[in-house]
C-alpha cells in the first residue's frame, strides 16, 4: 500500500511540475489579455445588440484595435515619414513639459527592448566591491560627460521583476559573457533558476 502511495505520490509532482509552469503562464496572458482588451475596448460605446438594444461588448476588439493602429502607424512611418520630419516631431513632443519626460522615457525603453539599435544586447558580469559577481547588460561604454574616464553603465534587471537598477561601475570589473542576451535575461529575471545552454 506505502509503494502505492509513493508512486501516486511521484505521478502527482511530476504533473505538477509540467502543469503548474504552463498553467500559470496561460493565466498570465489570459489575465494581461482580458486586462488590456477591458480598457481598451470601446465596442460597447459605438455598437449595440439589434435584438435588445444594449450595449454589445465583443471580446478582444480592443487589442485587435490597437495592433491595427499600430501597424497602420508602422506602415506610415516607413513609407510617408523621412528622417527629418521624424526628427522635427521628436523635437516638438519633447517642447511639452510633462509629456516630454514620458515621452522620451517610455521611447528610450522601448528602442532599448526591440528597437533597431538595441541596447539590451551586451551581457556582462561584473565584480563587485564586496568579491561578489553580479549579470547584467553594458549600456553606456563612453561617460566622459559625466566626467567618468574609466567607467561604464550597467543595467541590472531584478529577479522575479520588471523593474531594476543603473550601476557605474569600473570599465576593468565588466566581463563580457558568451551567451546572448535573451538567455541572460531569463537568467536574472528566473533568480538563476532558468538553466544556461550552449
Amino acid at each position: 500500500m506505502k509503494r502505492i502511495i509513493n508512486a501516486l505520490l511521484r505521478y502527482f509532482i511530476k504533473g505538477l511540475l509540467l502543469i503548474l509552469p504552463m498553467g500559470a503562464a496561460i493565466l498570465i496572458l489570459f489575465w494581461a489579455f482580458t486586462s488590456l482588451d477591458s480598457v481598451l475596448n470601446f465596442s460597447d460605446s459605438f455598437i449595440t445588440d439589434p435584438n435588445t438594444g444594449k450595449p454589445l461588448y465583443i471580446p478582444g476588439l480592443g487589442i485587435l484595435s490597437v495592433i491595427v493602429i499600430i501597424l497602420f502607424f508602422g506602415i506610415i512611418a516607413t513609407y510617408l515619414i523621412t528622417e527629418p520630419i521624424y526628427n522635427w516631431f521628436g523635437k516638438w513632443l519633447n517642447r511639452i513639459p510633462v509629456f516630454k519626460f514620458l515621452y522620451s522615457s517610455v521611447k528610450d525603453i522601448t528602442e532599448a527592448i526591440v528597437g533597431d539599435e538595441k541596447k539590451l544586447n551586451e551581457p556582462v558580469l561584473v565584480e563587485t566591491s564586496d568579491g561578489t559577481k553580479k549579470i547584467g547588460f553594458l549600456t553606456q561604454k563612453d561617460l566622459k560627460i559625466l566626467g567618468l574616464t574609466d567607467e561604464v553603465a550597467v543595467y541590472f534587471p531584478w529577479s522575479y521583476s520588471f523593474a531594476g537598477e543603473l550601476v557605474i561601475v569600473k570599465a576593468d570589473k565588466v566581463k563580457p559573457l558568451p551567451i546572448s542576451s535573451s538567455q541572460a535575461m531569463k537568467f536574472i529575471v528566473s533568480g538563476g533558476v532558468s538553466a544556461l545552454h550552449d
